[in-house]
């Protein structure tokens, strides 16, 4: 096959998983209202259909703002509670990373590892 028919059967494809996704989630919002599962829901609600078990799991994505949680431990004289009930994850300022001096980064180069994600794709026909 050539680039060109490859990147049309991506192009289909891609269109495909879309409307299945958005359909997927259709049916999946329908049955949570039937079920009657509120939007806050944090655990697991069964239900049993004739023929079916249907297992919802509900999450709650929570953010920290770090600085801001940092602060109102300080306030509060909780800082030394911090480390036991939230996890610090330093993250990789790769711009700053790459501009900082050699002998700083190999020092440091140690604590990080890299390792090759999938590639993304992105293909639009032209007009």
């Amino acid at each position: 096959m050539d680039l060109a028919t490859l990147s049309r059967e991506w192009l289909t494809a891609k269109a495909t998983e879309a409307a299945a996704q958005a359909h997927r989630r259709t049916i999946e919002d329908q049955m949570r209202s039937l079920i009657g599962v509120p939007e806050t829901l944090e655990g697991v609600t069964k239900a049993a259909p004739d023929g079916y078990e249907i297992k919802v799991t509900g999450r709650i994505d929570r953010k920290v703002d770090s600085e801001k949680l940092q602060e109102l431990a300080a306030e509060a004289g909780l800082s030394d509670h911090l480390p036991n009930l939230f996890r610090w994850k330093p993250e990789l300022n790769l711009t700053v990373w790459k501009a900082a001096d050699k002998s700083i980064t190999d020092a440091l180069a140690g604590a990080i590892t890299a390792k090759p994600g999938r590639p993304s794709f992105a293909i639009t026909p032209k007009e």
